[in-house]
């Protein structure tokens, strides 16, 4: 049978019990996805499926999120006292430099999603992912003043290269894998990268795109996802990450906007039971003592 031979298996149960640097069970971030899309070509997430080129419905929806969606969850975050990180195509820097500067000063944490949402990496020969990372680094890093610690590929398509390719390139931590609730480390070629949890159930794309889950309905699953969550890591066993992924022209939209409010002010409201943070922070605090991931 065929197997990736990232990690071994290993039950959530028995697991050593221990905390974040609050004293926390449950550490909690917002990734938060900033994507640029070519027009009328490429991979595109289509708001209306089937429609005619140029397709100007679904080119000028994607720009939503760059031009007013960004900028209104800048002002949400604000307003609660959260910190995010932010996933973005490295396109983004030159289209949109007044948005990166914008997430500059909030203090978020600036993460890698490759060049942009309308090309993935699946398929390329290791030559070219290669160049692909090492653009999409750089660009980023000529940006905001510092490389990026961590990387989500876009449509999270990797090749068998992809984890050995981005810890070569200095790479901390992927967002791609969802195995487990804990930071689990993957072994490369060259040593090995700490995978973070990044959720694919709470995820505006998948719920409210992909399954046609209300703004209303998915404001409780993250309400829902936080409270069993940190219920689990009360009972003094492994700590756990609960990773928000959210997408600025999907959940940046007013009437989503407003059930995402709902659902972060009760996530602010338990800042003294969950460690609220970036992934980077985590990253850095298992990396600081690595046999605390799996």
């Amino acid at each position: 049978m065929k197997s990736h031979d990232r990690y071994g298996y290993t039950p959530i149960t028995g697991r050593p019990s221990d905390r974040w640097p609050n004293g926390a069970g449950l550490a909690f971030y917002i990734a938060l996805n900033v994507e640029r899309y070519w027009f009328d070509g490429g991979l595109t997430e289509d708001l209306v499926p089937g429609g005619s080129r140029p397709d100007v419905l679904n080119g000028s929806w994607l720009e939503y999120g760059a031009r007013v969606g960004a900028w209104r969850l800048i002002d949400l975050f604000r307003s609660l006292d959260l910190p995010a990180t932010v996933l973005l195509n490295s396109d983004v820097c030159g289209h949109s430099p007044e948005l990166v500067a914008a997430f500059r000063a909030e203090g978020y944490e600036i993460a890698a999603h490759g060049r942009t949402n309308s090309e993935s990496q699946a398929g390329m020969d290791g030559e070219d992912e290669s160049r692909l990372i090492l653009e999409a680094t750089n660009t980023i890093a000529d940006a905001v003043g510092e490389r990026p610690e961590g990387w989500l590929s876009p449509w999270l398509a990797e090749t068998y290269l992809t984890p050995d390719l981005l810890q070569e390139a200095g790479y901390l931590y992927v967002l791609d894998w969802c195995p487990d609730d804990q930071p689990v480390w993957l072994e490369t070629r060259n040593g090995r990268i700490l995978s973070i949890p990044y959720s694919q159930e709470i995820n505006d794309s998948a719920a409210i795109i992909g399954r046609n889950v209300s703004a209303g309905a998915f404001a409780d699953m993250v309400i829902d996802q936080v409270d069993e969550m940190l219920e689990q890591s009360r009972t003094h066993g492994p700590r756990l990450v609960f990773g928000l992924a959210l997408h600025a022209q999907i959940i940046g939209q007013p009437f989503r906007l407003r059930q995402l409010r709902r659902a972060l002010r009760h996530i602010a409201g338990l800042s003294d039971q969950i460690w609220i943070t970036r992934a980077a922070d985590i990253a850095s605090v298992i990396s600081g003592n690595p046999a605390n991931a799996l």
